[in-house]
């Protein structure tokens, strides 16, 4: 039974790759579609940069044929402008069209966007309507449970944003004041799910980061599929692992070095194609590392690959670690998750 967000169908229980900022790139993005993702998120983008035509809030409105289906996200804490961006970003045709109310970054939320609006559901609802009003997108919302302890207002928020017209809810089951400390409470995204009123597909994200968690939280909480951020970075594979368990109960054997090194070189293609050699080279250096966590020697490896200066060169490299190790087995241990604190892994 596939789970409906306006006329864009996803398979049965989809698995989301959640908006994080610096990372859901789209040679990023390519990766995880690669290994089992079923809808993609781009990095959130201001609405007022936008407007103003700022170049790097221009550059995360790339989106790609093979990304299908992907949803670009927006920020912004007034209605003129939410609603402008939304007509912008129409016209680079996404599937979706995803509203952030849930980025807890200082920065975002001295703004007025991002989770500040928590404060103000009046003005949260506003700004949905503007853009549900201003595009012909599906327009969905992520949010978390509420500002704080004493103001978790998840369910008001649901019912009034569904009835002003957005198509699916995300929760993240934390609230802004919690960062990404403690453990997420799914209890909350249960009862927006069970709730009678809600019609919408509801969407659960917060410290899924194995297959067994996520059959254990999608069997008990019921919510129509998961989105998960911080523990796909670096270890895309999370994808294929959880619809493998979801499946048959048996958890996949963890990538091999072949493939680990297969997907740095994929990574770096992408990145150089879509930045060109120098910024692609660049950005790849933070990169090795997460790919290849728990290899012998890893900082000696990572040191070699960050000074080389040409794509064949760290080719080479990559291949020459890939014979080095070939044989052996990396035990993978998920990411710590930490808070990102400049960072909007919602």
């Amino acid at each position: 039974m596939s789970v409906h967000i306006g006329n864009i169908a996803l398979p049965d229980f989809p698995l989301l790759l959640a908006p994080m900022e610096d990372v859901t790139d789209p040679p990023f993005r390519a990766v995880c579609k690669a290994n089992g993702a079923d809808l993609l998120f781009t990095e959130f983008i201001s609405s007022r940069a936008l407007i103003r035509n700022a170049i790097e809030a221009k550059r995360k409105l790339d989106i790609y044929d093979a990304e299908r289906p992907v949803a670009i996200q927006v920020f912004g804490g007034d209605e003129e402008s939410l609603g402008l961006a939304a007509k912008i970003i129409e016209v680079t045709s996404p599937d979706i069209l995803d509203i952030n109310f849930g980025c807890p970054v200082k920065g975002v939320v001295a703004k007025g966007a991002g989770a500040a609006v928590l404060k103000d559901i009046e003005l949260m609802v506003r700004l949905t309507e503007a853009c549900v009003k201003a595009t012909r997108l599906p327009v969905t919302v992520k949010t978390r449970l509420g500002w704080d302890e004493d103001s978790k207002n998840i369910e008001e928020v649901a019912e009034r944003l569904q009835d002003v017209g957005i198509k699916a809810l995300t929760i993240h089951g934390r609230t802004r004041m919690q960062l990404y400390k403690g453990e997420a409470d799914w209890s909350l995204i249960a009862k927006v799910k069970n709730n009678p009123r809600i019609h919408i597909p509801v969407f659960g994200n917060g410290d899924i980061d194995s297959p067994q968690k996520a059959l254990a939280y999608k069997n008990r909480y019921g919510v129509d599929g998961i989105m998960i951020g911080r523990a796909a970075i670096g270890y895309p594979w999370i994808f294929r692992e959880i619809k493998h368990y979801i499946q048959t109960g048996e958890l996949l054997a963890p990538p091999t070095v072949a493939e680990r090194i297969a997907v740095c070189r994929q990574h770096l293609q992408k990145l150089v194609e879509w930045m060109g050699p120098v910024f692609g080279l660049r950005e790849m250096r933070g990169l090795y590392a997460k790919y290849l966590k728990g290899l012998p020697d890893l900082k000696a490896i990572k040191s070699n690959l960050v000074v080389l200066n040409t794509q064949e060169e760290i080719i080479d490299a990559l291949n020459a670690v890939e014979q080095t190790y070939k044989d052996f087995e990396i035990v993978h241990t998920p990411i710590e998750l930490i808070n990102y604190h400049e960072k909007c892994a919602l």
